[in-house]
């Protein structure tokens, strides 16, 4: 009981003080946009999402293995476990990058305009084949000019902490254009926070940054094969976070 009062009572005054700091940078960066290409302010981004860890009182390391290619524009591929995701990967990845996002989310006061200005790539469910083409055009657009893609391949929150089947549609574009994919794990953070509680618990999240995999000449039947690998290399270390 003590525990639960404990636990309720320091998520409340984290949500607080993140939501403070928050709304105060992010006010900052809005306007720091307008003058500036994101390029440019990246160093005030990436401090900006690592705080947001540090106020939450999450621990983080990132890991990479040796076969990670730090200098090599990718599509990076990563589990998607809470709200905090987006201040993970970008604290995480050491190079410019940009990811795919609902469309809906481009909506939203403030935020919106930040992550259409910082050129993240609006996606929307069910568009059909001329939606995934231009999706499909954003993104080699993007690595052409030497920003890297990250892509929930879930598609959606897990429930559980495992890792949910991956959607086709990042393999087949990274197929398309010959893009080298990075498998990333994102573990401890479903024991931080999970879809549907408010509660922050004490935790480290930990993210590993597997070997780069080259998709350069890859024959369009081996594409479901590739999900599969990269399934299989993302979901390990989440497992073995919750076992």
């Amino acid at each position: 009981m003590m525990k639960q009062l404990y636990l309720v009572l320091r998520s409340v005054v984290i949500w607080a003080a993140s939501a403070v700091h928050f709304f105060t940078v992010c006010t900052f960066l809005v306007l720091l946009g307008i003058f500036f290409d994101p390029r440019w302010n990246d160093w005030p981004q990436r401090w900006f999402f690592r705080n947001i860890l540090r106020v939450a009182g999450v621990g983080f390391e990132t890991k990479q293995s040796p076969g990670f290619d730090p200098q090599r524009t990718s599509i990076f591929i990563c589990n998607h476990v809470n709200l905090f995701d987006a201040f993970v990967i970008y604290s995480a990845i050491p190079q410019f990058v940009r990811g795919l996002e609902l469309e809906s989310h481009f909506k939203i006061p403030a935020y919106g305009w930040m992550m259409k200005r910082f050129g993240n790539i609006p996606v929307s469910r069910g568009g059909g084949p001329s939606q995934f083409k231009k999706t499909l055009e954003r993104v080699r657009s993007h690595l052409e000019n030497g920003i890297s893609v990250i892509v929930f391949a879930e598609g959606t929150r897990t429930l559980d902490g495992r890792v949910g089947p991956f959607q086709k549609g990042a393999f087949v574009m990274a197929q398309h254009i010959g893009a080298p994919i990075v498998p990333m794990s994102i573990c401890g953070s479903y024991q931080f926070n999970r879809k549907g509680s408010w509660l922050l618990r004490p935790s480290k999240i930990i993210v590993q940054l597997h070997d780069t995999i080259e998709t350069k000449d890859l024959p369009k039947a081996e594409v479901n094969a590739l999900m599969e690998r990269v399934h299989a290399i993302v979901a390990a270390p989440v497992d073995r976070s919750l076992s």
